[in-house]
């Protein structure tokens, strides 16, 4: 997790502590949302499974998760995912640097049929990465 959290720092110019919660929040996300297709990308990320299993039980992601029933899956989906990443004070900008770069890191470890199955399997995700 510390190269990834690194890279995110230095592309998004965010604390590290953010970029920690940012990071992991979108992998714990993914990991619900497409299990089976995320096993793969966890498993080539040191410390991302105790990372999400540190996760406290997502909320209901303010005005964008009240939204977020409309693009898939029962948490929300990437609606909801957003506004949990608004709440931690990332803008859209941001957000979507740091889904490019997370789905940059996760072509360069897991692979691109990975990532690609990844993209396919949670509604809405493309508009992200």
């Amino acid at each position: 997790m510390d190269e990834l959290i690194a890279r995110i720092t230095g592309a998004l110019g965010l604390d590290a502590s953010v970029a920690q919660q940012a990071v992991t929040t979108v992998l714990g996300f993914l990991n619900k949302e497409a299990p089976t297709q995320t096993a793969d990308l966890l498993a080539m990320i040191p410390g991302a499974q105790e990372a999400i299993a540190a996760l406290p039980a997502a909320g209901g992601g303010g005005l964008m998760g009240a939204f977020g029933g409309l693009m898939g899956g029962g948490s929300g989906g990437v609606m909801a995912l957003a506004g949990q990443l608004q709440g931690l004070g990332l803008g859209m900008g941001d957000i979507q640097g740091l889904g490019k770069e997370l789905f940059d890191y996760g072509k360069e470890v897991a692979g691109e049929d990975v990532m690609g199955q990844i993209v396919a399997a949670v509604p809405g995700l493309s508009q992200f990465v």
